[in-house]
Formats: C-alpha cells, sequence, structure tokens
C-alpha cells in the first residue's frame, strides 16, 4: 500500500467518522427534546418500548446514545429496569439503520449532499433549519468518507498479509474478538460496521467472515454504556449487564447457525452484487431476531442482572462522579432530564432549609435560643454550598445541551436556586437582628410583636405554596409529548396558572402589610414608645420580609413558565 494510499484511507476514515458523529449530535440537538418524552411516555408496554427504543435509535443513529440515555435515566429513577430492558433490545434494532444507509449505491451525489447542508448551515440563521443542515452534511460527509476509504483499500487486495489476515477472521473466535476489541476503542457500532462494510466493498473480507467480525461489533458497543455506569447507581448498571447479556446471548446464537447451516449465503442471495447491504442485513436480522428470541424473557433479564449485580449502599461521592462523567460524554441526549430531575431535588432540600431558616427567624425574637441562631447559621452555609454546586451543575449541562427549550428551563431552574439562596439570606438577616437585640437588651413593643408574628405567618404560607407547588419543570419528560396525555397537561397547566395567581395574591399581602407596618413603626417613634436603635432594627426586618415575598413570587413566576412535568418539590415546612 502506497503512502498516498495510505493518507487516503486516514483522510476517508476522518471523513466518515465526522460525518457520522454530525449527522448524530445534529438529530439529537434537533429531535433529542421529542425523543425524551416520548422514551419516557411509552415504555409501560414491552412492545412499544422495542418499538421507542428502535425508533429514537433510527432517528439519532446511535445506540449508544439511546443506552447511554437510558442507564442515565434509570439510575435517576426516571425510569425502571424492565422497562430500561425494551428500550435496550429496541436500541440494538434500530442502530442496523445506519448500516442500510450505507448499503444504499449514492456515493456519486455525495458532493452535492454534502453542499446542500453546507449551505443551509452557513446562509440560513434559523436554528431548527441548521440542524437539519447538519444532518443533511454529515450525511453528504459521511458517503464521501466511505468512498475515499473503499478506493484506498482496494490496492490492498494485492497484499498478502493483509489477505492473510482477513482470512484469519473466518475463525469465530478471532473475528468475534476483533469486532468487539475495534468497536470498543471507537464506542461506535455505526462507524465499526460502516468500516466493515468499506472492507467488505474492497473486497477484502468476504461475507463468511465478516458476519464474525459483526457478531463482535455487537458486544463492542456495549463498552460506552459500561463506561457511563461507572458510579451509578446498581439498577443503572444491571441496566448495561442486561446490554452486554443480549447481545452476548445473540452472538452465541448467531455462531452456531452460521457454523451449522449456510446462513450467509442465504443472506448474500438476496444482494449478490452489493457486499455493504450484505452485511446491513445480516446486522439488521442478528438484532431483530435476538430481540424477538428474548422479548418473551426481558423479565428474566431483569432477574439474572439483579442476582449478578445484588443491591448495596450507593455513596454521595459515586453519585457525583458519575454525574461529571456522564456530562463528559460525548452521547449527551437526555441529560439535561436527568439533570433537572436531581437539580430540583436539590433545590428542594434547600428550599426545605430556607423555609426552616425563615420561620426560626422570626421565632427567634420571641424564644431567644443562642442555640438555635446557631443553628440557622449552620443551614444557611448548606443553602449557600447547595447553589454553588448547583449553579455548577447547571453551568456544565448548558454547555452540551443545544436543544432552545432545555436550555430555558435549564436557565428558570438557575433562576429558581438564586431565589431560595436569597430567601435564605433574607432569614439569617431577621436571625441576625434578633441576635443583635438579644446582646443589647432591646425589646420590641407589644404591637411591634404582633406584627413580626403576622410577617411569620404571610411568609411561611408564601414558601409553603412553592414547596407544595407541582413543580412544571423538573422533567422534560412532558404531557405534550402524547395527545392522549392533553387532558392531564391541561389540569397541570391550569395548576401552573393557580400557583402564580396564588403567589401574586401573596406577594401583594406582603407589600400591602410592610406598608402598613411602616406607617405604624413612625407613628410609634412619634409617640415616643420605640427606641431608635430598636426602629432601626425593625425597619430592616421590614425590608427582609418584603424581599422574601418578592423572591417567592420570582420562584412561582419560574415554575409557572417551566410548563410540563411532575412533582419532584414536597411540602416541608
Amino acid at each position: 500500500m502506497s503512502i498516498e494510499s495510505f493518507f487516503s484511507l486516514l483522510g476517508g476514515l476522518a471523513l466518515f467518522l465526522y460525518g457520522m458523529q454530525m449527522m448524530s449530535t445534529n438529530l439529537e440537538a434537533a429531535a433529542g427534546s421529542r425523543m425524551k418524552q416520548i422514551l419516557e411516555r411509552l415504555t409501560a408496554n414491552r412492545f412499544l418500548g422495542v418499538l421507542v427504543g428502535a425508533g429514537i435509535t433510527a432517528i439519532i443513529q446511535s445506540s449508544s446514545a439511546t443506552t447511554v440515555m437510558v442507564v442515565g435515566f434509570v439510575n435517576s429513577q426516571i425510569m425502571t429496569l424492565k422497562q430500561a430492558v425494551w428500550i435496550i433490545m429496541g436500541a440494538n434494532i434500530g442502530t442496523t439503520i445506519t448500516g442500510q444507509l450505507i448499503a444504499l449505491d449514492i456515493g456519486a451525489i455525495a458532493p452535492l449532499i454534502a453542499f446542500v447542508g453546507v449551505a443551509l448551515i452557513l446562509f440560513v440563521k434559523k436554528k431548527k433549519v441548521q440542524f437539519a443542515g447538519g444532518i443533511v452534511a454529515g450525511l453528504g460527509i459521511l458517503f464521501l468518507g466511505m468512498g475515499m476509504m473503499s478506493a484506498a483499500m482496494i490496492p490492498l487486495r494485492n497484499s498478502e498479509g493483509f489477505v492473510r489476515l482477513m482470512t484469519r477472521f473466518s475463525n469465530p473466535l478471532l473475528g468475534i474478538l476483533a469486532g468487539a476489541g475495534f468497536t470498543a476503542i471507537i464506542q461506535s457500532s455505526s462507524a465499526s460496521v460502516g468500516i466493515l462494510q468499506a472492507l467488505a466493498v474492497s473486497g477484502l473480507i468476504g461475507i463468511d467472515s465478516a458476519v464474525f467480525v459483526l457478531f463482535g461489533q455487537n458486544i463492542g458497543t456495549c463498552i460506552t454504556a459500561v463506561l457511563a455506569s461507572i458510579g451509578a447507581n446498581r439498577d443503572a448498571k444491571r441496566t448495561t449487564l442486561i446490554h452486554l447479556m443480549f447481545n452476548i446471548i445473540g452472538t452465541t446464537v448467531f455462531t452456531i447457525v452460521c457454523i451449522m447451516i449456510p446462513f450467509t449465503s442465504w443472506v448474500a442471495a438476496f444482494t449478490p452484487d452489493n457486499p455493504a447491504a450484505q452485511i446491513a442485513n445480516v446486522h439488521t436480522l442478528f438484532n431483530i431476531v435476538t430481540t424477538l428470541l428474548l422479548l418473551p424473557f426481558g423479565t428474566q433479564l431483569a432477574r439474572i442482572s439483579e442476582k449478578l449485580l445484588p443491591d448495596r449502599p450507593q455513596r454521595a461521592a459515586d453519585e457525583e462522579h458519575w454525574f461529571e462523567e456522564l456530562l463528559a460524554s460525548e452521547h449527551v441526549l437526555g441529560v439535561s432530564v436527568i439533570a433537572r430531575k436531581q437539580l430540583m431535588e436539590e433545590i428542594s432540600q434547600m428550599l426545605s432549609l430556607a423555609a426552616e431558616n425563615v420561620d426560626k427567624g422570626f421565632l427567634a425574637f420571641s424564644e431567644k435560643s443562642a442555640d438555635e441562631l446557631e443553628w440557622i447559621l449552620k443551614r444557611e452555609e448548606e443553602i449557600d454550598l447547595a447553589n454553588a454546586r448547583l449553579s455548577r451543575r447547571i453551568s456544565k449541562v448548558l454547555t452540551v445541551e443545544h436543544n432552545p427549550a432545555e436550555v430555558d428551563a435549564l436557565r428558570r431552574i438557575f433562576t429558581i436556586s438564586g431565589n431560595v439562596e436569597r430567601i435564605g439570606d433574607h432569614a439569617k438577616n431577621i436571625a441576625g437582628y434578633a441576635q443583635t437585640m438579644m446582646e443589647r437588651g432591646l425589646e420590641l413593643s407589644a404591637q411591634a410583636q404582633g406584627e413580626l408574628a403576622d410577617m411569620r405567618d404571610s411568609s411561611m404560607r408564601a414558601i409553603n405554596l412553592v414547596c407544595s407547588a407541582k413543580n412544571l419543570a423538573a422533567s422534560s419528560l412532558g404531557a405534550q409529548a402524547l395527545s392522549a396525555d392533553k387532558t392531564a397537561f391541561l389540569n397541570q397547566s391550569q395548576e401552573c396558572v393557580s400557583l402564580l395567581e396564588q403567589a401574586t395574591l401573596l406577594e401583594q399581602e406582603i407589600d400591602e402589610k410592610t406598608l402598613l407596618y411602616r406607617s405604624n413603626q413612625i407613628e410609634r417613634m412619634g409617640n415616643g414608645k420605640c427606641h431608635v436603635e430598636t426602629s432601626i432594627l425593625y425597619s430592616e426586618i421590614l425590608t427582609d420580609y418584603e424581599r422574601i415575598g418578592d423572591h417567592v413570587f420570582n420562584i412561582a413566576r419560574a415554575l409557572a413558565k417551566l410548563g410540563d412535568t411532575k412533582a419532584y418539590i414536597n411540602p416541608t415546612a
């Protein structure tokens, strides 16, 4: 093989892999949000689960992306282990569409396809059109790379050493190991199958040897999910084990079939002049037949995985590491859904701490407990640390999430987190004023004490409102996904309106009381019933009280705008 052919092979491989990655990335960005909605809504039934898994993977052309998303959903308890079984089976079928596309003989118009896609990216400003352009350009670049690889490998037919190497793959074990190893390295069965097709088109490997490499490629693709499950909970690890078992069982069955009967000859007879189509057809048959064989035993696969990986406690450090690894993965479909659930769970905890601090902050004026004031400071520190952690996570998710709706939802969650943190700050301020009055021996008048109790009551009513609200953005897997769920979606929308209306009324009530209490304070000062220093502190209390109402309203407004989700914030205060 000449140096020119070698460089051409490398260039073709680079274009092929880049085109595939370009297609997958833009398909995820264009269709990912809707795909994620459908994925959760249609997984209760095993047949629908298989169809959904196949459909999503066929659309985004990456079984690795689908499987990593499923692992994340299982880890975040958005999906059960049994539901994951059907999705994984379907994903294995859906991934074969890439091979079928590659088998199409459209290499002659590949430059035109690439040109059209690039033109859409460069000259159209609409994001959706640019995503479509990226898909089209990726397809064209993929075929250009495929053509370059096939042409560059033709001289290898005259290389005895290379031909001898390809011949060794007729040994089932060697072929399976080679396919699994190569696919594990590049972490894409679609890409490795495409390279195998290029070898076949160049006449370097026959269908009899290629099938064993192909079976190994199905096993090797599991490495992506295995890596994604590191640090995840036991059910997420079981999900990857089921994926691995599925492909090992399929490989075992088909290897025996290929040894015992002329299976490859039958498949080749359908497309005798198209080696790429022969490999694509075997790939499709492998996954469809394996799914049909194992479909009745999905529950048993889940039970076997539970026995092989029994339960054990999950450390918080492992969970944090898992989330970081997931964000670092190139397969980020569904990452914002997983992130939103985890973020909202942490916001729920923050809000619980902030609510307790507001309550104890107002009570500190009457209870005068130094120990309780210390606990308020500790809880405030927890709130600040949680807000910083949430901000880092949101920032990282935003770097990999391209869907505008998801980006907007994450920004609103960031807004909620910031407002919860500010409520905690105001609660700490109120407790600080109580401590100052204790240290200086100052006392509020009876009227001011009554007003303070009223402030506590209205503040807690406002905070409890958002604590008990059904958060309509903790998951993007919403009721809008299916027409059958329109009624549920309308009910949720009405609930959002009700939440915002109630929050508006409470915020107005707090503003009106603030004005009234300031007026009363000025009157007490005029009558000499209020110490000057106490009056100053009371004025600061009113400011923090009013701000608490403002921040609760901001939270309610963000929740209402988020739209279509489940409840992740529970009543705690």
